[in-house]
């Protein structure tokens, strides 16, 4: 899959992409990542990008012609690299919330473009012109849309075969279905006991199905505890048990 990354600052991603266990799949090219600057796309002496906003106010507008221009010539090039047409995604406030279902349908396709606006924003035409997605992280605001852009990469990056070290690893993730949506339970290494903590008994006794019943009643309890949303969720899908449901009854 391919990713073009429209960014008025391409040097951020250069870490991003050369370090950690995702590396592997920049490195490898099962994620393409591929760096566009519109300010190269900029008319005139100083290769302007942004303008005041016509109304007044504070901040400055990202301009829609270099946005356009920078758009056109890195779509010419997916045609040339026989690279398949790609949606266009600006990481905005307004956006979807970005969740491990919309991981997972993009870890899937075939790539697409992320713009990674800046300033007050960019200029509404060529939003409703060119953007067939918004996508925001969260209910707060980024100085620019490179962080969101890196966010949405690591997580498409690491689902892909081979990039973790154990194959199996992300079907334990928080959110997963595997986990039927739930938080993930605590973990524990060595030593058995630091700073008064001892790991808990059933953990260091070999049961593996006492391990498995105590790993599923923690996962629900901190679920339950933290973000109660998705227990009712598992809840409506089906996906808990007559065992689960006595658990979280004792809860209360």
């Amino acid at each position: 899959m391919r990713f073009d990354v429209i960014t008025l600052f391409p040097e951020l991603f250069a870490p991003f992409l050369t370090s950690g266990v995702t590396r592997r799949a920049y490195e490898s090219g099962l994620v393409d990542v591929k760096l566009w600057n519109p300010r190269d796309f900029a008319q005139g002496k100083y290769r302007r990008v942004d303008d005041r906003p016509f109304g007044g106010g504070p901040g400055m507008v990202m301009l829609a012609e270099p946005l356009t221009l920078c758009l056109e010539h890195l779509r010419a090039d997916r045609t040339a690299c026989a690279a398949p047409d790609a949606p266009t995604v600006l990481f905005s406030p307004i956006g979807q919330p970005l969740n491990h279902t919309s991981v997972e349908h993009w870890s899937a396709s075939g790539g697409a473009v992320l713009i990674c606006g800046r300033y007050e924003g960019l200029d509404q035409r060529f939003i409703n012109t060119y953007v067939d997605h918004q996508i925001s992280l969260g209910d707060f605001v980024l100085s620019g849309g490179e962080i969101a852009a890196m966010a949405l990469l690591d997580a498409v990056a690491r689902l892909q075969p081979g990039v973790l070290n154990d194959a199996g690893s992300h079907q334990m993730d928080s959110f997963n279905p595997a986990l039927d949506g739930l938080l993930d339970c605590p973990h524990y290494t060595r030593p058995e006991a630091w700073r008064g903590q001892p790991v808990p008994p059933v953990l260091m006794s070999g049961n593996h199905a006492h391990i498995e019943k105590w790993r599923r009643e923690q996962r629900l309890a901190l679920t339950y505890r933290e973000r109660p949303e998705l227990v009712r969720a598992a809840r409506r899908a089906g996906h808990l048990s007559k065992s689960d449901e006595a658990f979280l009854a004792d809860l209360l």
